[in-house]
């Protein structure tokens, strides 16, 4: 095998190494925000529950913050997906009902996104693990705007795609702090009322 083969190799080998340790962390970091929230979430506690010297976590995360973007990166992408799924499985009308519902369900059981919402900066900066967050909430995007029949080629069908997630993350701190449930609303009946707002009808 060449020199330049086995450099490769190496590259490699360190690279999943690399994977695996970071992949290790988040998992040690969801069952601290599982067990003591997420914003209370400590790079002591995560590198205590992930058997690590707190130093060693700073050269797979920069601090508490990239942390938790990258645990709500993860949630952003079962939450796109769940909401995929639904939508999909409604084959037809009320799919944006479906996936509104399946995204208030995912929401309304994790607090990452909220937490990593209130982390983030004022103005986007160039990290790593802020461009993974932006990506998949992206990918949330266009999922609604599938379901929603909404192709978002315009600029004000962008912003109805956007008011529909904004709608979506709201009814879901209702539905999180028992609100909706105390005012006698139930998330499917909002789901439904959301789809009458936002759908687009199938043209024919």
């Amino acid at each position: 095998m060449t020199r330049a083969a086995l450099a490769e190799q190496r590259t490699l080998r360190r690279a999943q190494a690399h994977a695996a340790t970071r992949g290790a962390i988040l998992e040690a970091a969801r069952r601290v925000a599982a067990r003591d929230g997420a914003r209370d979430l400590s790079l002591r506690g995560v590198a205590a529950e992930a058997g690590f010297a707190p130093a060693a976590l700073y050269g797979y995360f920069t601090g508490k913050d990239d942390l938790l973007l990258a645990l709500a990166a993860e949630d952003l992408s079962a939450l796109a997906r769940a909401m995929r799924e639904a939508s999909v499985r409604a084959d037809g009308g009320g799919r944006l009902a479906s996936a509104a519902a399946a995204g208030l369900s995912v929401l309304r059981e994790t607090e990452t996104l909220a937490a990593a919402l209130g982390a983030m900066p004022a103005q986007a900066g160039p990290g790593e693990a802020e461009r993974l967050f932006n990506g998949r909430m992206i990918a949330v995007l266009k999922v609604l705007s599938e379901a929603s029949g909404n192709r978002a080629a315009t600029r004000e069908g962008q912003c109805d795609v956007l008011l529909l997630a904004a709608a979506i993350a709201g009814l879901a701190v209702f539905a999180r702090s028992g609100r909706l449930g105390a005012l006698g609303f139930d998330p499917s009946e909002l789901a439904a009322r959301l789809e009458a707002h936002f759908a687009t009808p199938p043209p024919g």
